[in-house]
């Protein structure tokens, strides 16, 4: 039996065990009445080969480095049997080495999907072209998850994937869905990608890369340094936004960290209480009373 499954898996393409996502999926449809109920099941499933089975890097990937995420679309408006503008969270996270715990590193909802799809259409994508919004939507969301990942495990490692985040922009400037042009709102994909790749912006990402490999990952041998780091980082994010203010990228920061930043300066010596709490209400002013309660 052991003979038949070693040949058995070496009829399987390499890539097989080397893809870079182990991605959830789910689809809900509350208040849907056209549509076939199995639809959205049929829709979770090829999504989900669609994120997990396709080889998105040349990177080879083992299977426990693999980046875990979740989408949840929710379908707010039926337009035609087949046809549906939705909002979709996607998340994503790393693991911290020397612990069992996973750390966020994007926790964002984008309001803007719309798509199109019916029971085993085959998810199509290009490229060098928008075949399809919901692929192109998808293949978009999976480089930016690749992205922020190498951000934080190599000083501006995640270029080559918001290139191709980018190209995706690119590509779909003359769809009619909507958030992918600058016009479309202030917080959408193209938004996201350009100020991921602006100059403006590589001490946002120099941050990323300090905050989880030179602090967050030492945190659990070594708590005082590494609450050290993270005061640092808090102040270097301070001048960053003094410098842009009300960013999308330090939205986007908070939205994922906000509960761990947290957790870290709870156990803080007073003195890096004060500081931290001080600054995560500049930075984060919508949340203030929460970092107060919770730091002390």
């Amino acid at each position: 039996m052991r003979n038949i499954l070693f040949a058995f898996l070496l009829t399987l393409p390499v890539a097989a065990f080397n893809q870079e996502l182990n991605c959830e999926v789910k689809v809900i449809c509350p208040k849907c009445q056209m549509a076939d109920p199995g639809l959205f099941a049929d829709l979770e499933t090829a999504i989900r080969e669609f994120m997990n089975n396709r080889k998105w890097t040349s990177d080879t990937y083992q299977p426990h480095e693999r980046i875990s995420c979740q989408i949840i679309i929710t379908i707010s408006e039926e337009r035609s049997i087949d046809r549906f503008g939705a909002e979709a969270s996607i998340v994503s996270s790393r693991p911290v080495y020397n612990s069992d715990y996973q750390t966020a590193l994007l926790n964002h909802r984008d309001k803007q999907w719309e798509f199109g799809y019916s029971v085993s259409q085959p998810l199509e994508f290009s490229e060098v072209g928008n075949l399809s919004n919901l692929t192109s939507l998808l293949a978009y969301y999976a480089y930016i998850i690749i992205g922020l990942d190498y951000d934080t495990y190599g000083r501006y490692g995640g270029t080559p994937w918001y290139l191709k985040a980018q190209a995706i922009v690119n590509n779909s400037q003359n769809a009619p869905e909507v958030g992918w042009k600058s016009y479309d709102g202030l917080r959408n994909r193209y938004w996201l990608v350009e100020n991921l790749l602006s100059p403006k912006f590589t001490d946002y990402r120099s941050v990323l890369y300090t905050y989880h490999l030179k602090a967050l990952d030492q945190f659990y041998t070594n708590p005082a340094t590494s609450t050290k780091t993270f005061v640092s980082m808090l102040n270097d994010l301070d001048k960053l936004n003094k410098a842009q203010p009300n960013s999308m990228l330090l939205q986007l920061f908070f939205n994922a960290k906000k509960q761990e930043l947290m957790d870290i300066f709870a156990g803080a010596p007073p003195a890096e209480k004060v500081n931290a709490k001080n600054v995560l209400c500049r930075l984060d002013p919508t949340n203030c009373n929460e970092y107060s309660k919770a730091i002390g």
